[in-house]
């Protein structure tokens, strides 16, 4: 196929050179002139033909692996990675891990994107030299980039580094990054849930918020501690539940499943009645806690809604940090 056949240019139009060369890759894409694996004219070549600097054809081809329809393969020049030319945006997703209440989020991220993004999906664990890693492997690939940097310190230069593409940050802002996001505020999240279940707490003694730190934001912690110190509650912070902490009055806010399952067999064991013995609230919301021990009071986001909002945010390229609200869902075990 001979370069002028692919790359038609009429440079007697306001359509800038390099986005009649998207154009037209995009056109011969969607009429399977060209279709996956297939070469596609080298710079040099363009250049030559059509008598463009080497910047005007490289910005097209930029934005055609951004658009994730070409990709480069070094020696051998560049082909193509996809057709499907009519997708506007092609995601990168960052999550820090996947659990139920960030497939809640992730099923009404994709649902509201209605098929106008494709998606691709990472995972970090909460660790740093991935988190870099993996960024530093798909600058250049993607139109806009989903992250969730937790609290990582020192990630600034590595994010700076994704170029002609938009950055959202979401669920946990941080401080190092100015970028638009859909973020939790977790200090006011706490204070304000606790606050709204004052009434039912106030027939319990003491308030145990079982913070393992690391994962959880920190603005948990002090929501906590300040509705406790405002309202004089008695209260402690265990990293950990000992046999020892579960007795009659008290009421524990706990993050992991793994420590929600352990709460509800010991007060079983112990034949105590959860809701009225001891109280338990648990962090971010699933269909399972309606159900587990009759259902379990949680503080959470509206991890639906999330979703729905950083879809709108990805179409619509909207610039702004927008507060994703909270609540307080009480069910028989508080």
């Amino acid at each position: 196929m001979l370069v002028s056949d692919l790359i038609i240019l009429d440079k007697n139009t306001g359509i800038p050179i390099y986005q009649q060369i998207v154009q037209s890759v995009c056109f011969s894409i969607e009429k399977a002139i060209l279709k996956n694996g297939d070469r596609i004219p080298s710079i040099n070549e363009v250049c030559k033909l059509h008598h463009l600097s080497r910047d005007t054809v490289m910005t097209a081809y930029k934005q055609l692996q951004v658009k994730g329809l070409i990709a480069s393969v070094p020696g051998k020049g560049y082909f193509v990675t996809s057709t499907e030319t009519r997708r506007e945006e092609n995601v990168f997703l960052f999550f820090d891990e996947l659990n139920a209440f960030k497939e809640i989020l992730y099923n009404s991220f994709i649902t509201a994107l209605k098929g106008r993004a494709s998606v691709d999906i990472y995972f970090h664990y909460f660790n740093k030299r991935i988190f870099k890693t993996i960024i530093n492997e798909n600058v250049n690939k993607y139109s806009t980039f989903v992250l969730m940097p937790v609290g990582f310190k020192g990630i600034k230069t590595v994010v700076d580094e994704i170029k002609n593409a938009n950055i959202i940050v979401l669920d946990q802002l941080n401080p190092e990054l100015n970028y638009p996001g859909v973020y939790q505020n977790f200090c006011k999240d706490m204070y304000n849930a606790l606050t709204k279940g004052k009434s039912l707490l106030e027939k319990y003694s003491k308030l145990i918020l079982v913070y393992p730190g690391g994962k959880e934001p920190e603005g948990q912690l002090i929501g906590f501690k300040k509705f406790c110190e405002h309202n004089k509650y008695t209260n402690e912070v265990v990293k950990k539940i000992g046999e020892s902490d579960i007795k009659k009055g008290v009421v524990f806010i706990v993050f992991k499943d793994t420590d929600l399952v352990y709460l509800v067999k010991k007060i079983r064991d112990m034949n105590l009645l959860i809701g009225v013995d001891v109280g338990i609230i648990s962090y971010n919301d699933t269909p399972l806690k309606e159900v587990v021990a009759d259902g379990i009071t949680t503080i959470s986001t509206d991890f639906e809604l999330m979703g729905k909002t950083l879809a709108k945010m990805v179409l619509n390229k909207i610039n702004n940090r927008i507060e994703n609200p909270s609540s307080l869902i009480i069910r028989k075990s508080l």
